[in-house]
């Protein structure tokens, strides 16, 4: 029996229905097979699965570099954000970082060379299940306060998105190129979609996406669960409560080759983000 048809299904709040398998479940397929599968899951981790929280968390890395996303509080904007590095623990006691109605803050750090500290803030070895060390692969930490959004966009590399503490809201649409408009290559913006929103479209304008979008999927990810996001699939995501805290791992796979115009993409941006200093996610150092 395949992965895709042995999976229970379960309707999110709007559109198709997102298989969910329990962690054994999931151990027991492994990330490959899930990666074989190519379709959006969401995993329940074991119960007391709980890793460090925002206290924890604060304690354990607050001295670690990360570095600060900032944009107007504004799901049409279409300017880049700007980023500067600080540490994690200014992020947490700077009020204004987490409470200005006019702008949106995140944190992220690819924290990989970290593997105690990654194993900590899950609460059990990761290592053994996403290989995130391997050259080019991730281990990212996010943090986002009441409202911050992601507009759509596609990644190059397998996602496996865990929730830690808050919820958050992802609206997911299948592959595809010039169906989603993407915005102007040559800017860095070869992986978005000229329509930010999804569930704020003008079908006139944007008449192709219409197929696209009757098979989105809709889901709000509980902490506890995580989400399996492949390559290529068009998302967005907002944040629900006060602080949202996830870890999600980037893997490299060879289905890229199957999706030119993915790969074309992530080559590109790749070499705009280096020629102009835009973030790319390198590994920090590890926290002393």
């Amino acid at each position: 029996m395949s992965t895709a048809h042995s999976i229970s299904e379960r309707g999110g709040p709007g559109g198709l229905p997102v298989p969910r398998l329990a962690f054994d479940e999931f151990m027991a397929f492994g990330p490959r097979a899930l990666i074989r599968a190519d379709v959006p899951v969401v995993i329940t981790l074991p119960k007391g699965t709980e890793g460090l929280g925002r206290k924890g968390v604060a304690e354990r890395l607050g001295d670690m570099m990360v570095t600060l996303f900032t944009e107007p509080s504004n799901k049409q904007n279409a300017e880049r954000w700007t980023t500067k590095e600080i540490r994690l623990r200014e992020f947490f006691e700077d009020d204004r970082f987490q409470n200005d109605p006019g702008t949106w803050n995140r944190i992220v750090s690819n924290f990989r060379n970290s593997p105690a500290d990654v194993n900590a803030v899950l609460g059990f070895d990761a290592e053994r299940l996403f290989d995130y060390r391997h050259p080019m692969n991730a281990a990212n930490l996010w943090i986002s306060h009441r409202g911050v959004f992601t507009q759509s966009h596609f990644d190059e590399l397998e996602n496996f998105n865990i929730a830690l503490e808050g919820r958050k809201r992802f609206v997911l649409a299948p592959p595809g190129f010039r169906e989603y408009y993407p915005r102007s290559l040559k800017q860095g913006f070869g992986d978005k979609s000229r329509v930010f929103d999804f569930d704020d479209v003008d079908r006139r304008r944007y008449p192709k996406l219409a197929s696209k979008l009757a098979q989105r999927r809709e889901l709000i990810l509980e902490p506890g669960q995580m989400l399996y996001l492949p390559l290529g699939w068009w998302h967005q995501a907002e944040s629900l409560d006060e602080m949202n805290i996830n870890m999600n791992f980037w893997l490299r796979d060879p289905k890229i080759l199957r999706r030119p115009y993915v790969l074309g993409v992530a080559l590109y941006t790749a070499a705009y983000r280096k020629l102009k200093g835009v973030y790319n996610y390198e590994p920090t150092k590890a926290a002393s």
